[in-house]
C-alpha cells in the first residue's frame, strides 16, 4: 500500500499487522456485537491466511484505528489480472466490518472511498464485491456508494 491516510481526524487507515490480527478476527466474528479480541483464538490456520495476504502484492489487509489505538473497521482487497475489461485488474473487496458500535459513523464510507481510490491508482476497471444475502443493511450501504446488483452470485462450500 502506498502511503498511510488521514481518512477521518482521529483515525488512521493503515495495512494491518500481525498485531491486529485479533482484532480483524474479533470484527469479522460478529458484525451485530463488540467483541473483545482478548477473547478471540488465532489460531495456526488464520496465522497462515495472514502471512500469505501480507506478503502477497495483490492483497492486502487494511485496518481503520482510533487515536487510542483500537482497531474500529477492516476490510481486505485482492487485485485480480483478467482478460476481460481490456485486460485491466479487477478489485475484489471481502470482509468489510466496522465495529457494530461505531457504524453511522461515516467510518465505512471512509473505508470503501479508499478501496476504490486504490484501486482506480493500480489501474483497476471496476471494483466488485459480495454480500451475504441476509445483510441487507450492507446491500443499501452499498447501493448508496453506487455499486449495482448487475451479478448473481454463487459459491460452493468445499
Amino acid at each position: 500500500m502506498s502511503a498511510v491516510t488521514e481518512p477521518l481526524p482521529a483515525h488512521t487507515l493503515r495495512p494491518a499487522t500481525r498485531a491486529d490480527l485479533p482484532a480483524v478476527l474479533a470484527l469479522l466474528a460478529d458484525e451485530d456485537q463488540v467483541v473483545d479480541p482478548a477473547t478471540v483464538v488465532v489460531t495456526e490456520a488464520y496465522e497462515r491466511a495472514f502471512v500469505a495476504i501480507d506478503t502477497d502484492p495483490r492483497n492486502e489487509m487494511l485496518v481503520l484505528v482510533e487515536d487510542g489505538g483500537t482497531v474500529v473497521g477492516c476490510l481486505q482487497a485482492t487485485y485480480i489480472p483478467g482478460l476481460g475489461k481490456g485486460g485491466a485488474e479487477r478489485a475484489l473487496v471481502e470482509a468489510v466490518r466496522i465495529r457494530a458500535d461505531r457504524r453511522a459513523d461515516g467510518l465505512g464510507r471512509t473505508l470503501m472511498a479508499h478501496a476504490i481510490t486504490r484501486a482506480r491508482s493500480r489501474g483497476c476497471a471496476l471494483v466488485q464485491l459480495t454480500s451475504n444475502k441476509q445483510r441487507e443493511a450492507a446491500h443499501r450501504f452499498y447501493a448508496a456508494l453506487g455499486f449495482a446488483r448487475s451479478h448473481e452470485g454463487f459459491k460452493l462450500a468445499l
